[in-house]
């Protein structure tokens, strides 16, 4: 994954306000990245940028050597459906919809054959073969996180975006998450990029970008 010149303006109260100026950034197969930086600084707009979900103002984002905003709506979608996966701090699961089939949308989707038997062995890779036919209100906050990243890995993504993926955990919950996180983005070769607010868990990248008033900013070991 690679960022050029990767910039998003916005107008606020009648003036141009630069969320995001000139970056230049990329990310190496099965590398992890954290990116920090206050609230409102332009982190989760930085995510939606480099999945094809916003518009930049100028710039670039690089999947597998092609350029995304060169793609029209549908090429993005169908672009990110297949190297892309999410973990939200929401989870984003759909209510109507169990476990299983949360798992099975983005397969069905990418026309993967035998999606049922996949999301199933995703499930089961997370521990939680046994609440395949369970829907989202009756699972805990922990269980709705690991579903999550079972639909995120189940297409065996290229780059695994998270937004504050431990943010509406307790503390003991969160730690096995991110465990969980690392250990099946190792195991795939995933390039994770996180944004969070926690140092601990940046700690654990292999390395550290600061957002500041636009700026990416690589923290020195």
């Amino acid at each position: 994954m690679q960022a050029i010149a990767l910039t998003k303006q916005v107008t606020s109260e009648g003036a141009p306000l630069i969320i995001l100026d000139q970056l230049d950034f990329s990310a190496s197969p099965g590398e992890s990245v954290a990116v920090l930086g206050a609230s409102g600084s332009g982190k989760s707009t930085l995510l939606g940028l480099l999945a094809g979900l916003d518009m930049p103002t100028g710039g670039k984002v690089l999947l597998e050597g092609t350029d995304l905003f060169a793609l029209d709506e549908d090429g993005r979608a169908a672009l990110r459906g297949r190297l892309v996966g999410f973990v939200f701090q929401s989870f984003q699961l759909l209510p109507a919809l169990t476990a299983l089939e949360n798992v099975m949308l983005p397969l069905e989707l990418a026309g993967v054959n035998g999606a049922r038997i996949e999301a199933g062995a995703a499930l089961k890779r997370v521990g939680l073969a046994q609440r395949a036919s369970h829907y989202p209100r009756q699972l805990s906050g922990g269980e709705q996180q690991r579903v999550a990243i079972a639909r995120a890995f189940s297409v065996n993504p290229r780059l695994l975006l998270a937004d504050e993926p431990t943010g509406n955990l307790d503390s003991a919950t969160g730690e096995r998450i991110i465990d969980l996180l690392f250990q099946l983005n190792e195991e795939h070769g995933t390039t994770l990029i996180l944004v969070t607010h926690d140092d601990s868990l940046a700690q654990r990248c292999k390395r550290r970008l600061h957002l500041d008033r636009g700026v990416l900013v690589q923290e020195l070991a």
